[in-house]
């Protein structure tokens, strides 16, 4: 595949987290997708590991050594919902990972309303376990332009018979809008009989899942054209008396527990002509959001990004989650809504300006920036109500030093030497408790 002959690597050890900005419209609901192929970029012959971040939550760990020792590409799927209007996708270094992350592709598909809409995308995203055909060969997948999101359906086959549909459905009647080549095989079995399949593959962390199957009676239209069959996973009732015609008919579970192997019965009903069948289905994780960082503090912090004219290189994405890879010399409070508390950036060559924002960073007690090569005047800081210690010390600020400094009821020092003000000192910061320096 031509799209996976390069890829981009991330060899700055010194940063927390490698982030993709992307544009989005808030609320939207978007599928991510990322692939990996190794190919030895690095002189090595073994992928790196490493984890996946979406905004502030981890979302996977990137493992590709067992699907590239078999020479074939690894990828991972999330549903999600934006936010905010930029959504950030990460890659961050582990205890385990020895080599460089590193991406081969990233695709964002915007998705419509309808789609897994009995999701709480508050509160979760669905990470891809499964999204299958069953009846297809091995060659069959499918994808764009057949699925409009770019989904990737993969095909499955076992010892049951299969059997060709002579309807075809319409997608659009169906809130995940599935393909239509979806739908064109199925497997099924004989009169009578209980169709059973082991699905999906493997065995599945004990979780919460979100299942979507999807039925469609097999045989050309018609007032005969319909069976009805119940269906149970793992001997739990999923759905009775399904009754599945030519129309197509889906059926799922916002948030089933599964641990495991996995096996999906359809038991036919009393004298129904024909065996159950089965087309497609989806299985997603749920996986919970780790909250977020208050948006006024995300937007302060954004600001100082772009006023220094070399932040650290891992400034991007959320600034405080996850808390093992919030922004270098950022610390945060915990809780679901973050708050940016304390920020050291003591003498690593930093240059640029202090936005005008910098006082929305009113939870912030430390602000030590001394050290560096930055210019420009003080903004006002009247309401960072909480900061206890200011270091601006040994930079190039100049204009006079802001009477706002004084006011701040938790302020215990200030350390300002070595720049270029002018003026002296305000009045109210000549105080008892106070430690200056200028």
């Amino acid at each position: 595949m031509p799209i996976l002959r390069d890829l981009r690597f991330f060899p700055d050890n010194s940063a927390r987290k490698y982030c993709y900005m992307i544009p989005v419209s808030k609320g939207g609901k978007y599928l991510i997708r990322t692939s990996y192929f190794y190919g030895g970029f690095d002189g090595g012959t073994v992928p790196p590991v490493f984890d996946q971040i979406v905004d502030g939550t981890k979302w996977s760990t990137v493992d590709t050594r067992e699907d590239y020792a078999k020479g074939l590409t690894s990828y991972y799927e999330l549903v999600v919902a934006a936010m905010g209007k930029i959504l950030s996708v990460c890659l961050a270094r582990t205890p385990q990972t020895v080599s460089d992350p590193f991406i081969s592709v990233l695709e964002v598909e915007y998705l419509d309303d309808s789609a897994y809409n009995s999701t709480d995308f508050k509160k979760y995203a669905l990470g891809t376990v499964a999204r299958t055909t069953f009846g297809n060969n091995e060659d069959d997948m499918i994808g764009y332009p057949d699925d409009q999101y770019n989904r990737y359906w993969h095909p499955f086959m076992d010892n049951n018979p299969t059997v060709g549909s002579k309807s075809i459905i319409e997608p659009f009647s169906f809130w995940n809008v599935p393909p239509v080549k979806a739908f064109s095989t199925a497997l099924t079995t004989s009169r009578g009989k209980t169709l059973k399949i082991q699905w999906p593959q493997g065995s599945l962390p004990k979780s919460l899942y979100y299942i979507s199957l999807y039925f469609q009676d097999s045989r050309t239209k018609s007032p005969y054209s319909w069976r009805v069959f119940d269906v149970s996973i793992n001997g739990n009732k999923f759905y009775s008396k399904l009754n599945v015609t030519t129309d197509g008919v889906s059926v799922f579970a916002a948030e089933w527990p599964l641990s495991g192997q996995t096996e999906i019965e359809m038991t036919p009903g009393d004298g129904v002509p024909v065996g159950p069948l089965i087309n497609a289905g989806e299985v997603f994780q749920l996986l919970p959001m780790g909250g977020r960082t208050l948006t006024r503090d995300v937007m302060a912090m954004e600001d100082l990004a772009e006023t220094f004219d070399n932040p650290p290189s891992d400034w991007s994405g959320d600034p405080c989650l996850p808390k093992d890879h919030s922004w270098t010399g950022v610390t945060c409070s915990d809780g679901n809504l973050a708050r940016v508390v304390s920020l050291n950036l003591t003498g690593i060559g930093l240059s640029g300006t202090l936005p005008s924002t910098l006082g929305n960073l009113t939870a912030l007690s430390t602000l030590w920036l001394g050290g560096n090569k930055l210019s420009g005047n003080i903004p006002d800081m009247g309401t960072m109500r909480e900061l206890k210690s200011l270091h601006l010390e040994n930079n190039q600020f100049e204009g006079p030093i802001p009477k706002s400094l004084g006011e701040l009821p938790e302020i215990q020092e200030i350390f300002l030497q070595n720049n270029k003000f002018t003026g002296g000192i305000p009045e109210n910061m000549r105080r008892n408790g106070l430690t200056i320096k200028v």
